[in-house]
């Protein structure tokens, strides 16, 4: 599975805590039947970042960089947005020894779901 593929571990904070946890699809579920359960199409995240990536506030580019979006970046007047998300900005996902996350699928997540910078 994605999650222990990432040794039960959030690939953007490295948070431990298993009930936090998912495996975060980067082409969504609804958009690629054939590659729902393909461990290349999962990164794990925690329910905050997986719901960001999710909604395309945030992507993960082809040398794994975490990218923040700029509509994110607005609210960063909120202090918990901005201490939650600016600090991971530019640093790279934290990846597992095996079933690393396609560039492929990356692509298409900063191609079609990311909000841009």
């Amino acid at each position: 599975s994605v999650l222990s593929a990432y040794n039960n571990s959030c690939a953007i904070t490295g948070i431990k805590v298993n009930d936090f946890l998912v495996a975060s699809h980067i082409k969504p579920w609804a958009v690629d039947q054939d590659n729902r359960l393909n461990p290349h199409n999962g990164i794990c995240l925690n329910s905050i970042h997986d719901k960001a990536f999710d909604k395309g506030y945030l992507t993960i580019d082809k040398k794994y960089k975490i990218i923040i979006s700029g509509k994110l970046k607005e609210l960063y007047s909120s202090g918990f947005i901005k201490d939650v998300f600016q600090k991971y900005e530019g640093q790279e996902i934290i990846l597992p020894q095996k079933f690393k996350p396609s560039a492929e699928f990356l692509e298409y997540h900063n191609d079609v779901i990311f909000k841009g910078k």
